[in-house]
């Protein structure tokens, strides 16, 4: 059920389902529960129940189960990051990586990150795979190769113009070995910056340090590439200024030496019909400084931040696989997966046996790509697990505010707690009702977004 269902579009069955859910005596509950996911798709089920009780009377300060809820059940944010699985959760998601980004970038006082961090040499780069074959495309100001002007939402972009010849199998082998490849490329990275700097690689971890956040991307044709800030800071960190020698423009030349030479690559061995291949970058690499300030043509902080934020809470969506594990092929057919893909998905299956240490049929959903969309180095910023912990400590102060415990100290508070998982997710009716409230939601961030910008904007420009 999309986001954009009306009751026109949906069978009498779904509408009964939603009109009993929405008429039931518990309904007023179960909808504050959505509510308080975000209007998650796919909410975890739990039941049991916590007990708060002064530790030196025994007074029983609080008491909750989930006996009275609707079910008898309590629903709780699946956090699934992918926005095509739960849109809400994947919002916060999303949310959480902009943070993160952008305290390396801006500095953050609440996690320890000066704002002097501003200072350091920053870079965004893009680092794509080579090319497997040509495919449609939209070159600027001439036709495809195919002879066509595509439309930007044509289905076409980014297949193959000649299936036959183009190399699948070493299009999802790239993917499976994409995350080794960038480890070498940051690896040889530190060398080509001491090159650079006049020290060996062990003078320079002395007193500089490369940091960085990055993002996968999946591109129209299924090749993963990856967006990454990369900043350079002093041996302490963010906390210390780089080095005199250390610009901007001696970590844009490292980068580009780092990413074309012979070390950043991997070698497939050969395995059957398979020859042997020996994977690089393409030579498709941008890399552009950061600025804390834009002048229409800068790329900014907040900018970088979104963009690596979007991306995050996505996956091969685009190129139109599927979201989650293929059981075989016979699949590709009843889910109508595009050819393009549908090949890309098929390598993976036949490579599988001859590269059993790859997985690739279990990731072939991903087109062979295994690693994780969003990283970052140790000292680059905060962690999303503080992010997360920051929100949960906020969330328990209001529980705390609401069940009269703002006066107890926390040591003298015994918390007792039982908890069992009862399931997951909606009935029919109850997705469409959660649907509408995640709607209701997303509209009313839309509109504060809007009232603050024309409350912060110079009078006469809003």
């Amino acid at each position: 059920m999309t986001n954009t269902a009306t009751l026109a579009d949906l069978d009498p069955a779904t509408i009964s389902d939603m009109l009993k859910v929405a008429g039931a005596p518990g309904y007023a509950r179960w909808e504050d529960q959505i509510h308080r996911t975000g209007g998650c798709s796919d909410p975890i089920h739990i039941t049991g129940w916590t007990l708060a009780k002064d530790k030196a009377s025994g007074e029983i300060l609080h008491h909750y189960s989930t006996e009275n809820e609707p079910g008898a059940r309590l629903r709780i944010a699946c956090g699934n990051r992918r926005a095509s699985r739960c849109p809400a959760c994947a919002w916060t998601y999303a949310g959480d990586t902009y943070h993160l980004i952008r305290a390396g970038l801006a500095g953050d006082d609440r996690r320890d990150i000066p704002a002097t961090v501003r200072e350091h040499p920053r870079v965004f780069a893009t680092l794509t795979a080579p090319s497997f074959g040509p495919v449609h495309n939209r070159p600027a100001g001439r036709p495809c190769r195919c002879g066509k002007h595509h439309q930007e939402d044509a289905s076409e972009l980014g297949t193959a113009l000649d299936p036959n010849n183009y190399d699948y199998a070493a299009a999802v082998l790239f993917n499976n070995h994409a995350s080794g490849l960038w480890a070498r490329f940051a690896n040889r990275l530190r060398r080509e910056i001491a090159i650079r700097a006049g020290l060996t690689r062990r003078e320079l971890s002395d007193v500089c340090r490369v940091s960085f956040g990055k993002v996968a991307e999946f591109q129209r044709r299924g090749a993963i590439h990856f967006h990454a800030v990369i900043r350079l800071d002093g041996h302490d960190g963010p906390d210390s200024p780089p080095p005199s020698w250390a610009s901007t423009h001696l970590l844009t030349e490292a980068i580009r030496a780092a990413a074309a030479h012979t070390y950043t690559s991997i070698t497939v061995p050969a395995a059957a019909d398979q020859p042997a291949r020996t994977f690089r970058w393409g030579t498709q690499l941008d890399v552009r400084p950061i600025k804390a300030f834009g002048d229409g043509s800068d790329i900014t902080e907040q900018a970088v931040a979104s963009y690596v934020a979007k991306y995050a809470t996505k996956a091969a969506e685009n190129t139109g696989t599927l979201d989650r594990r293929i059981g075989n092929r016979e699949a590709l057919v009843l889910l109508d997966v595009p050819d393009h893909t549908a090949r890309l998905i098929g390598a993976c299956l036949d490579l599988d046996p001859l590269y059993p240490d790859r997985r690739l049929a279990a990731w072939s959903h991903m087109l062979g790509f295994r690693g994780h969309f969003s990283t970052k180095s140790r000292q680059y910023s905060t962690t999303l697990s503080a992010l997360r912990q920051t929100r949960a400590d906020y969330r328990a102060a209001q529980e705390r505010e609401a069940r009269g415990l703002t006066d107890a100290e926390p040591d003298t508070v015994l918390v007792l707690a039982s908890w069992q998982y009862a399931g997951h997710g909606h009935s029919p009716g109850e997705s469409v009702l959660a649907a509408t409230i995640a709607r209701g939601i997303q509209l009313n961030r839309q509109t504060a977004r809007e009232a603050l910008h024309e409350q912060l904007a110079p009078e006469g420009t809003a």
